[in-house]
């Protein structure tokens, strides 16, 4: 039974519903259960809340927090320039400085700009390559999510009834209120089928091919061997400019991002989150005769809060430790026993489980028996069982993500792990009668 109880959460987001809608601010923080919770503090990989809770935590505000929650050095960076001021209207020598530490560590970065949020890098790559393109075409991917903007919430999460055919997807609207005009020019493909892909991009009339380089919002999906090579050169081929959405993957999976440890370097890439560990920092970064474009004016990019200050200087010291080395080794070699470890644990519980992804992002897809291939790959996933599954770990300490997704931070550490494991174990033994379904 749960030690852990969540009462004032509750009771305060229904009171703050009278003003805010829903209690939230994002409607990703709606219908968590078993209610969406208010914190307090947070430090290292954990979270305390209002009810006096210290959780682990693998949310990490979906994947910001590489470093934990209040890393010293990026908090002192970012007190320094709150004393030189916050927003200047202008340029500052932090953001050169940030933009040089990416285009040292991503290999497609030979000039960088830097934006808001990863929805606002997404528009400014699509605006970019229909730019020099000129061409509207865009193609997307079934269960790839590129923000939450109309012209690309298209088929991020399609009710598996409504797919339609996979050599046809359906391009399914995922909003109310959704502007059905911005989809004229958007096409949507079944990942990881080379030859649908390739036919497509070889018509010559494609702006754009935009992807998660690996599947980490809806499931963590690797491409086939050779899959995002053949994409590549169809791009290259046609005049197509490839874009990877490395908003999750970027400053995560390594240094480089899923483009360096791939070994597939696209012509644009988007990134935001762990880039900065919390600030609101994002950037698009690509090759220099797409980039340059933007210097003239004609391609229109701008945002107030572009580069600033504050951010840049937490920008900058994130990636200096993400730089070292035995920053991601720790991080490779704990994700990966805590990866093993809740297979074993779904294993010994006779429940069918994959668990799939990076060591530093990965995702459980309960009720598979074999890792999906693409998002259609994910319809056998039980998903109230499994949400089922996170409210009662969520009750013996772990907070993890109801969609599956795990992000691990340099503060999960061998013992935080193993605290973890413990609780996951614990959790299914629990819940196992409800689960009982889910046994062959």
């Amino acid at each position: 039974m749960s030690n852990f109880t969540f009462s004032r959460s509750e009771a305060r987001v229904r009171e703050a519903a009278t003003i805010v809608p829903g209690g939230v601010n994002s409607n990703f923080r709606l219908g968590v259960a078993p209610t969406p919770l208010v914190f307090e503090r947070g430090e290292g990989p954990y979270l305390h809340d209002i009810d006096g809770n210290r959780l682990i935590d693998y949310y990490l505000a979906l994947g910001p927090m590489i470093l934990g929650h209040s890393p010293a050095d990026v908090i002192a960076a970012a007190h320094g320039q709150l004393d030189k001021g916050l927003l200047y209207g202008g340029q500052s020598e932090l953001e050169y400085e940030a933009a040089h530490r990416v285009s040292a560590m991503v290999p497609c970065a030979e000039r960088v700009r830097f934006a808001g949020s990863g929805s606002e890098a997404v528009q400014l790559a699509l605006r970019l390559a229909r730019a020099v393109t000129e061409r509207l075409t865009v193609i997307k991917f079934e269960g790839h999510y590129h923000g939450w903007l109309d012209s690309v919430l298209w088929s991020n999460g399609t009710p598996f009834d409504q797919v339609g055919p996979e050599e046809s997807p359906t391009k399914y609207r995922a909003s109310a209120g959704q502007d059905p005009a911005t989809g004229e020019n958007l096409e949507v493909l079944s990942w990881n089928q080379e030859e649908q892909i390739v036919s497509r991009i070889a018509k010559g009339d494609v702006a754009a091919v935009i992807m998660e380089a690996t599947m980490c919002n809806s499931g963590g999906i690797f491409a086939k061997p050779g899959y995002l090579e053949a994409v590549r050169d169809a791009c290259t081929k046609h005049g197509t400019i490839l874009i990877f959405d490395e908003v999750i993957t970027g400053f995560r999976v390594g240094p480089g991002g899923a483009q360096k440890r791939l070994g597939v370097t696209p012509d644009l890439a988007t990134f935001a989150k762990a880039m900065a560990n919390g600030f609101t920092v994002a950037a698009v970064a690509g090759r220099a005769e797409i980039m340059d474009q933007l210097s003239s004016g004609h391609i229109m990019h701008g945002g107030t809060y572009n580069a600033q200050p504050v951010a840049m200087a937490a920008a900058i010291a994130t990636m200096d430790r993400l730089v070292q080395s035995e920053t991601f080794e720790a991080m490779e070699r704990n994700g990966t026993r805590l990866m093993n470890g809740i297979a074993e644990a779904f294993a010994e519980a006779g429940l069918p489980a994959t668990v799939t992804g990076y060591p530093q992002i990965f995702t459980v897809a309960l009720g598979l028996t074999e890792p999906a291939e693409n998002y259609r790959g994910l319809a056998k996933v039980d998903r109230a069982a499994y949400r089922h599954f996170t409210a009662a770990l969520l009750g013996n300490g772990v907070r993890a993500l109801e969609r599956g997704a795990w992000f691990l931070c340099t503060e999960h550490t061998e013992d935080v792990v193993d605290e973890t494991l413990a609780a996951v174990r614990k959790t299914l033994a629990d819940i196992g009668p409800d689960l009982a379904h889910l046994r062959a």
